[in-house]
């Protein structure tokens, strides 16, 4: 869930902070939890000297087993946003001519992606490759504020000025660099805090979309989108519009800094409880992230197939990948190989396609996976923690990262 995308920003750490907080957790049993990906979302990560190595189709340890079929629709979604001039304008046309025929079956994908692509290994990467999973949440809500929910999802007010560009917004904001101001008379300042925004800082300016529960609001900011439950029955959906510009800080771990929680109670449903327990206490801690994500509404058609990514295009569960774009183009197919993550009981080797990033995803082998919409592809999400080798397909037209 850009997070949707979605997403909130990471501060602290160096790179040999994946292994700390992965043994460390998994060691506590809690790798099947959200809170565990809160987590790594404060991880910093610096790669050089990195370059990619062709290889061939029949070195890529799953290939021949996988879907292909699935991975070319996802494909086609991104190829509507793909320009002319793009180094994979050529497959695109290529996949477009294909579709025009009829379906596309799982061996006629293969023969496509095998055709247009070369698979590339990562070579030179410092840190281990690392996935986790994202979702859409579904929550309840309501046109109305109201004491079962106080709070509204704001869209993007109109003096808020991104400064930083999105490909670099994961570093800076790591860096501490604000990547987003407020516009005044007097120039650029920094934008209102969750707290200053939680207080009133925006009351008034009929940014409302619709009222929520604060929990589920805090956790659907931090997926970065949300298809919402109204009281009659529809449905709306929130797209991530952007953010106010503060780095992310992850309250799982002021937790387990102010020794208020122990590991086996870290899920995402332990936190809500916590921060539900005593209202009052749990707003001052959600404060402690001045990170605020807002949104937009989704109307007609425009998201009517799930959320949209980075690339403006809907997801794909299972098949949509967020990663950091100062490594990987958006539109391009990604194998991920991730053995340890069981999918129907079998190592996942899978083809995706880079569609969303994440301010937490920093790093040439680092991937969110989308799994969906709903507490069930929550939980799947949850689950997700496993290393992960990528074997990127460049276009053969004009091989480009």
């Amino acid at each position: 869930m850009s997070r949707p995308s979605r997403r909130t920003d990471p501060h602290i750490g160096a790179a040999s902070i994946y292994g700390a907080i992965a043994g460390a957790l998994l060691l506590a049993a809690i790798a099947a939890t959200i809170a565990i990906y809160l987590l790594l979302r404060e991880t910093r990560v610096e790669e050089t000297g990195i370059s990619f190595a062709p290889v061939r189709f029949a070195d890529v340890q799953g290939w021949q087993d996988d879907d292909q079929a699935a991975a070319f629709q996802a494909l086609l979604r991104s190829c509507a946003k793909i320009k002319r001039d793009s180094a994979s304008a050529e497959a695109c046309a290529a996949a477009k001519d294909l579709a025009a025929r009829g379906q596309v079956s799982r061996d006629a994908a293969r023969i496509f992606f095998e055709t247009h692509y070369t698979p590339h290994k990562i070579v030179g990467a410092p840190n281990k490759g690392l996935v986790t999973g994202y979702y859409e949440p579904e929550i309840d809500g309501a046109p109305k504020k109201s004491d079962k929910f106080p709070v509204a999802a704001y869209g993007r007010p109109d003096d808020l000025v991104s400064v930083r560009p999105d490909e670099t917004r994961a570093k800076d904001s790591a860096d501490g660099t604000l990547t987003a101001m407020r516009k005044t008379d007097d120039g650029l300042v920094p934008f209102y805090t969750r707290e200053e925004i939680d207080e009133g800082a925006l009351a008034g300016r009929d940014l409302e979309l619709v009222y929520l529960d604060p929990v589920e609001l805090f956790f659907m900011q931090v997926q970065g989108s949300g298809r919402v439950r109204l009281p009659d029955g529809t449905h709306l959906r929130l797209g991530y519009a952007t953010k106010n510009g503060h780095p992310y800080t992850s309250i799982g771990k002021k937790l387990l800094e102010l020794g208020e929680s122990k590991p086996k109670s870290m899920t995402m449903q332990g936190i809500k409880d916590w921060l539900r327990a005593d209202p009052e206490r749990g707003k001052k801690l959600m404060w402690e992230n001045k990170s605020y994500v807002f949104f937009r509404l989704l109307d007609g058609k425009q998201g009517e197939d799930g959320p949209i990514g980075a690339q403006g295009v809907s997801l794909t569960p299972g098949r949509s990948l967020a990663v950091d774009p100062s490594f990987h183009r958006l539109g391009l197919p990604v194998f991920v190989e991730a053995p340890e993550l069981k999918g129907d009981g079998a190592p996942f080797r899978r083809l995706m396609i880079a569609q969303d990033v994440g301010s937490a995803i920093k790093g040439v082998e680092r991937g969110d996976i989308y799994w969906g919409s709903g507490d069930e592809a929550g939980a799947i999400a949850g689950k997700t923690l496993a290393p992960a080798e990528f074997i990127v397909l460049l276009p053969n037209a004009a091989p480009g990262v």
